[in-house]
């Protein structure tokens, strides 16, 4: 099981950080917004959708609420977090009430690397309306994996009884769920919802994880039952692309800064891939990107980057040189100044390179700004933290396809 900190988080909203990040000439939501990987959730009206992406981003239900936008005619998303989107939840609409055809909304999903997140609530026998869907997508994709959350368990669970603990469910593909102590019409209704799936098409794995989503003032407790095993299952089938972004949402985070600049560092890094997707000056608009990244993270360890602390960070990365120009310019020269990053910042001209940089020196920012936070001394980890985050990274952009066509480029 995942252990998760639910602890109190400092304002984050933002602030002024220096004169010269006025007009900036990037998008942050719209770069990261060209990049981010879909999550495709699939189900009934009320079958739990938006309780998953409340628990899995740690929203409020007023959040995701005033956060969906509507998409094409019967879909709508949810990006998160919103402002440099690592993930986007579509959220198709009306299935079981209106006639539905999947195809715009197949062609704004696979545009990005992601997988189906099927829900039904645990009851409902009646789901030809979402199988058909199913059916419509793998036919047409036939390696998307596929994660089916059972939900709203405790619709039949017996007056006055509360969950099974520890958590008995099996992920397993058609695997008769072990629940003994579970009534028998709830055991055979999850066992009836998984032999649906038999004829499929496909070759994409799919698992089963069934989950219980409530309020804490409903009494049932835990609130978030099953979610380790959702965010386990997620990421056990998720192409290689996603895993990152799925890593980085809170629910998989322990530290309680960390769970909020993974994600930022994540969507900076896809704005900044975005940013060279399209026609501007790459450089300038990544190295913007890159600003207001550092900008972002001091705020949120609680660190003023001031040329102390910018000569810190130089230094920490492996310039002793630069440590001492440092403090004589702005926080958006330190691309140019620091040795090896600077050197490939400024050849940022591909949408991977751009990628790969913006990741790796917030990964580095974070690891110093955590030390720095908290009085710890020695930052050897900082370069490298660098290093093994940039080969991630180069992996992680490579393997999304990142790099645009030339025709794309030229466009």
């Amino acid at each position: 099981m995942i252990s998760r900190a639910r602890s109190l988080i400092p304002d984050l909203s933002p602030r002024p950080f220096d004169d010269d990040a006025a007009d900036e000439p990037f998008d942050l939501s719209r770069d990261a917004r060209n990049v981010a990987p879909i999550v495709w959730l699939i189900g009934k009206v009320q079958s739990g959708k938006s309780s998953i992406i409340r628990v899995m981003t740690d929203s409020s239900a007023a959040e995701i609420g005033s956060g969906f936008k509507a998409c094409t005619r019967t879909a709508r998303v949810f990006d998160f977090p919103d402002e440099v989107p690592i993930l986007r939840f579509l959220d198709t609409r009306g299935l079981g009430e209106v006639s539905y055809d999947p195809a715009e909304d197949m062609n704004l999903a696979e545009r990005q690397a992601h997988l189906l997140l099927v829900t039904m609530r645990a009851m409902d026998p009646r789901q030809n309306d979402v199988i058909a869907v199913v059916n419509a997508v793998r036919r047409r994709h036939p390696d998307w994996p596929i994660v089916v959350a059972q939900t709203t368990l405790h619709e039949g669970y017996a007056p006055g009884a509360g969950h099974v603990i520890p958590y008995p469910f099996s992920a397993a593909k058609n695997d008769e769920p072990p629940t003994p102590e579970l009534p028998q019409d709830l055991t055979r209704s999850l066992a009836f919802q998984r032999t649906l799936f038999k004829d499929v098409p496909g070759r994409g794995r799919i698992v089963f994880c069934p989950i219980d989503f409530t309020l804490p003032e409903d009494g049932l407790s835990p609130a978030d039952y099953g979610m380790d095993a959702l965010a386990e299952a997620l990421v056990s089938v998720a192409p290689q692309a996603m895993t990152a972004a799925l890593s980085a949402i809170p629910v998989l985070v322990n530290d309680r800064f960390a769970r909020i600049a993974e994600p930022i560092v994540l969507g900076h890094a896809m704005a900044a891939a975005g940013s060279d997707l399209v026609p501007v000056a790459g450089a300038v608009a990544v190295g913007a990107v890159q600003t207001q990244l550092l900008r972002r993270l001091g705020q949120i360890y609680g660190v003023t980057w001031d040329r102390r602390t910018m000569a810190e960070f130089a230094a920490a990365l492996g310039g002793g040189v630069v440590a001492k120009t440092l403090t004589g310019f702005g926080l958006r020269q330190l691309a140019k100044l620091i040795p090896v990053y600077g050197q490939t910042a400024a050849a940022a001209a591909s949408a991977v390179m751009s990628f790969a940089v913006t990741y790796a020196v917030g990964k580095a920012a974070m690891y110093f700004l955590h030390r720095r936070r908290f009085g710890l001394t020695g930052m050897e980890g900082v370069a490298a933290t660098y290093q093994q985050s940039l080969r991630e990274a180069l992996r992680l952009a490579k393997e999304r396809k990142l790099q645009p066509k030339p025709a794309e480029r030229a466009s």
